[in-house]
């Protein structure tokens, strides 16, 4: 059964940090195009961060760059997405996606599979 879980949201202060984790079971994650997304109350699902499968090259929506980086553990068949300098516009449910097709892409409809999503919050 294929399956992504997030972990690691929660609640933070303006310029904290958090690390977003998520763990893929059923499928390797080496072989698959792996993105973040983030979705607030009233908003648009939005592309964070993508990191691709062949070649390891990342992209990140123009709104985190230089703030959040994404990664990839192909042992522990896990993505991360660590996130510094947090602003409250930054404050949404937070997905990670994948797929086999691995284009590299910040598109929603892109990607197959999808984890529950993970709550971070940015509030002093």
């Amino acid at each position: 059964q294929v399956q992504l879980v997030e972990s690691g949201g929660g609640l933070v202060q303006p310029g904290g940090s958090l690390r977003l984790s998520c763990a893929a079971s059923g499928f390797t994650l080496h072989n698959y195009g792996t993105a973040w997304f983030r979705q607030a109350p009233g908003k648009e699902r939005e592309g964070v961060s993508c990191i691709s499968a062949s070649d390891g090259s990342t992209y990140y929506a123009d709104s985190v760059k230089g703030r959040f980086t994404i990664s990839k553990d192909n042992a522990k068949n896990t993505v991360y997405l660590q996130m510094n300098s947090l602003k409250p516009e930054d404050t949404a449910v937070y997905y990670c996606a994948a797929d086999v097709r691995d284009y590299a892409s910040l598109y929603w409809v892109e990607y197959e599979y999808w984890g529950q999503g993970t709550q971070v919050t940015v509030s002093s």
